[in-house]
């Protein structure tokens, strides 16, 4: 029994004497004098810590905490906590000499620093707050992140440093004391340190400012989407690399006085630079509308899910939530290395194909190994997550990748600007050969109507000599009715030359303002009139459904004349049978062209409006009606100088082809001029109402 009792104090003895041995006692008071203290000393040895979790402790509540020694705390390097570090670091000083101890803490840059010094019978004031989510000092802001110990002879004095780090990757925490000396020593070495990637930052913004600049260049020389989006990708990059000095110490800032602006456009600018701006620009620079409609409609699925992407990170930087864009962009990044290798493989196979797709091609290569390598560089001393962070802090290979990328852009929009050129060019010297061949068409159809001419001429003389030989009222008969049809050809043959010299006159103004497309579409619309022109010509009368495609086809060539300032509206009653019922051929023309001449010099009217409608008022009458808003026949006249009973040549043939009309088929057409404004002042315009009765 004796035994056991004493085996178990032996135990007891030897367990509290190993619990003695590894429990960490606290930090003592750093005792140092002003006059012989050492330059530097590291206050990790004196550092007592606590730890708020949640985040939810004051001054007043920490000075009755327990304070422990956790030297895992502190880290000379960057490091990932894989969550927020809210911590409090507590100090004792004590100067036994006869001067007042002046010491300048340092202990790293972070988020938000808070430092309050105590005297013995006093409580904790608050000396100084900074950090980089919270400084506006200006551009002198770093030169606040040495806090002031000051101690007076014979006193001591308590000090609590609060750092908060809302993001994951944490910049060097370190706890050091330095006298005014040594600090500006430490300064200068910190300086000269970050100067080197300063430099390279300030050389890649001006590179950059010279793509911005020719991109913007090009866009307003020639309005290309390409271009466009190629200068917002290089302004966001711009932007990026400006507020990355932001994090350089001691280095010329641009946005001091927005500290926080370097969080909201830290992931968002890559996914905005590299996914957005990206694939709208490849979209538009490869034409893969056309080229490739499958890829185009993948680059705008996935440009748009980027696009809330960004928004969805803004909100989260907002909320405070710093480590959720990083995980988000981490998906992103990871879930499209495999589909982007792909693009390229699918762009590669069609690089011979289409030239453009090779400088595309290289540059997305160069940028792609880039980021991988970059991100490579940081996975070992950082980790997965944290090396993906430390993507927004770009390498030199990053760097470099970038500015190969915008090499190779600018050397395929070049060479884009080439192919427009040529392409135009081209265009261009077909129009002048087309027109050339209208003119030529022009003075053929002005021969054929002359030998038309001569040819009915000669008809007429031989028709004379047989009725000369017939009797005296078979002869009169017969003269009348031929003479009259040869005046009717010959009034449409005076009919022909002045539709087509308008529309001549037409193109030539579209050749002139080299509106290409236009013209080109101008040229088929005439060709069109043109062989119904010469195959009416032939014929007395043609259906209604053919008058309606000429008329259409007429007013789409006027309209395209006027730029669009010109509307017009064809309407036929439903319960006419177009294809069955015929009406006299080129009757209406003339009108609806006088109604486009005058319908769209009204200058209280911004758009010129016509309108043509075809109504059954009888079983044998059809009545047509074209009206228009322009400004009359009497203010018309009114503006010119001819005569006051002039009247269109156009207009005056369609009625002298009516009168010969209902002389040979002895049929009734009526035609009716109307100036809407004699009917009421407050309206204008012509309404023309011719009806035709049916054979």
């Amino acid at each position: 029994m004796k035994r056991i009792l004493l085996m178990l104090l032996l135990f007891s003895f030897t367990a509290s004497a190993t619990l003695a041995n590894n429990r960490i006692p606290l930090p003592d008071t750093l005792t140092i004098e002003a006059s012989a203290a050492p330059i530097v000393v590291d206050m990790r040895p004196y550092a007592a810590t606590l730890e708020d979790v949640n985040g939810t402790l004051n001054i007043s509540q920490v000075v009755h905490q327990s304070f422990s020694q956790n030297k895992d705390l502190f880290h000379a390097n960057p490091r990932n906590n894989k969550r927020q570090n809210n911590c409090w670091l507590k100090f004792t000083i004590h100067n036994p000499g006869n001067n007042m101890a002046y010491w300048l803490l340092f202990a790293g840059w972070h988020d938000f620093m808070y430092w309050y010094v105590q005297s013995p019978t006093d409580t904790p004031k608050l000396m100084m707050q900074t950090g980089l989510m919270l400084d506006r000092g200006g551009v002198e802001r770093w030169n606040h992140y040495a806090f002031v110990a000051e101690v007076p002879p014979h006193a001591t004095r308590t000090c609590y440093l609060h750092i908060v780090n809302k993001s994951f990757n944490e910049s060097p925490l370190v706890a050091t004391l330095y006298n005014t000396n040594a600090f500006v020593k430490f300064q200068n070495t910190e300086e000269e340190g970050y100067r080197k990637d300063s430099v390279v930052i300030l050389v890649l913004l001006g590179m950059l400012l010279v793509f911005f600049s020719i991109s913007l260049i090009n866009y307003i020389q020639l309005p290309d989407r390409s271009y466009l989006y190629f200068a917002l990708y290089i302004l966001g990059l711009m932007l990026f690399f400006a507020l990355r000095l932001e994090s350089k110490p001691y280095q010329l800032s641009f946005f001091h006085r927005w500290p926080m602006l370097k969080y909201y456009w830290n992931i968002p600018a890559l996914l905005f630079c590299f996914y957005l701006m990206y694939l709208l620009f490849g979209s538009t620079f490869l034409n893969l509308k056309s080229r490739y409609p499958f890829m185009e409609r993948v680059f705008t699925w996935v440009a748009a899910a980027v696009g809330g992407l960004i928004i969805i990170c803004i909100y989260c930087i907002a909320e405070e939530q710093y480590h959720l864009p990083t995980i988000i962009y981490g998906y992103v990044y990871f879930g499209t290395l495999l589909p982007l290798l792909i693009m390229f493989i699918a762009l590669a196979r069609r690089s011979q194909h289409h030239p453009l797709v090779r400088f595309f091609l290289l540059g997305s290569i160069c940028l792609y190994l880039a980021c991988l390598g970059s991100f490579l560089l940081h996975v070992r001393p950082l980790g997965l997550i944290g090396a993906l962070e430390e993507l927004s802090a770009p390498t030199f290979l990053m760097i470099g990748g970038i500015l190969l990328q915008a090499m190779f852009v600018l050397a395929g929009l070049s060479y884009r600007n080439k192919l427009v050129h040529v392409e135009r060019t081209r265009t261009q010297e077909m129009l002048i050969k087309q027109l050339n061949k209208n003119k030529e068409l022009q003075r053929k159809l002005n021969e054929q109507l002359e030998e038309l001419v001569k040819e009915q001429t000669t008809e007429i003389l031989r028709k004379k000599q047989e009725l000369e030989e017939q009797r005296k009222i078979q002869l009169e008969t017969e003269y009348v009715k031929k003479l009259t049809e040869i005046e009717l050809k010959a009034i449409r043959a005076q009919i022909n030359p002045h539709f087509i010299f308008n529309c001549l006159n037409s193109i030539q103004l579209f050749v002139m303002q080299r509106d290409f497309e236009y013209a080109q579409k101008y040229l088929s619309d005439f060709s069109y009139l043109i062989r119904k022109t010469l195959d009416f010509s032939r014929r007395n009368f043609i259906s209604l459904a053919d008058e309606i495609t000429y008329l259409n086809t007429y007013l789409g060539l006027e309209r395209m004349r006027f730029e669009n300032r010109m509307e017009y509206e064809v309407i036929v009653d439903p319960g006419i049978a177009t294809a069955e019922l015929e009406i006299p051929a080129m009757l209406l023309q003339p009108y609806v062209e006088n109604a486009v001449k005058h319908g769209m010099t009204n200058p209280k009217q911004s758009t010129g409006k016509l309108s043509v409608r075809f109504k059954q008022i009888a079983s044998d009458m059809l009545e047509c009606i074209v009206e228009d808003n322009g400004i009359g026949i009497s203010r018309s006249r009114a503006l010119r100088t001819l005569p006051q009973h002039h009247q269109s040549s156009g207009m005056e043939i369609s009625q002298n082809r009516a009168d010969l009309l209902n002389k040979m088929y002895n049929t009734e057409i009526q035609i009716e001029i109307i100036d809407k404004y004699l009917r009421n002042d407050e309206d204008s315009g012509t309404l023309v109402i011719i009806l035709i009765p049916q054979l």
